[in-house]
């Protein structure tokens, strides 16, 4: 399994199309999947990571005769698309996945271990001024610093 990390900015065409890193591309040979991430991004699986991410979160609810079932299974799979790789090492990103993720002309794909995120670049910016002011907050309290001399 690949460990995706680090972030690109690449263009999208006019067709909605976004080039995938040359190094990850192997990784999703047997499918990708996408699907409107909470945060405003679009979540980017391989074949087998999304299964894994289905068994994951179904968890408890993998019945679909309980509401609670039926709701954990519209929140993730209703917005799930399959999509594929061309020969340029592109994937189309559906036009429901684009607007409410705000990419028009550039993404930032971002690794995230076992999965990729695909970033407007303002969001992605907000976003890890976010990150880094939480780190800061849990630096803060998990140091102990009280004050006064050693």
């Amino acid at each position: 399994m690949t460990t995706f990390f680090g972030s690109f900015e690449h263009a999208i065409d006019e067709r909605g199309r976004v080039a995938i890193p040359a190094r990850y591309r192997k990784s999703f040979d047997e499918g990708v999947v996408l699907r409107l991430g909470s945060e405003g991004c679009i979540e980017m699986y391989t074949a087998e990571g999304f299964e894994r991410q289905v068994s994951l979160r179904l968890g408890d609810h993998e019945s679909n005769r309980s509401r609670a079932g039926r709701r954990v299974r519209r929140g993730f799979l209703a917005q799930a698309y399959d999509v594929e790789l061309d020969r340029q090492g592109r994937i189309l990103i559906p036009q429901q996945l684009r607007e409410p993720a705000a990419l028009s002309d550039r993404a930032v794909v971002v690794g995230l271990g076992d999965y990729i995120e695909l970033w407007d670049p303002a969001r992605w910016e907000t976003e890890l001024d976010e990150v880094g002011d939480d780190d800061d907050e849990e630096g803060a309290a998990g140091s102990g610093a009280v004050g006064g001399d050693a």
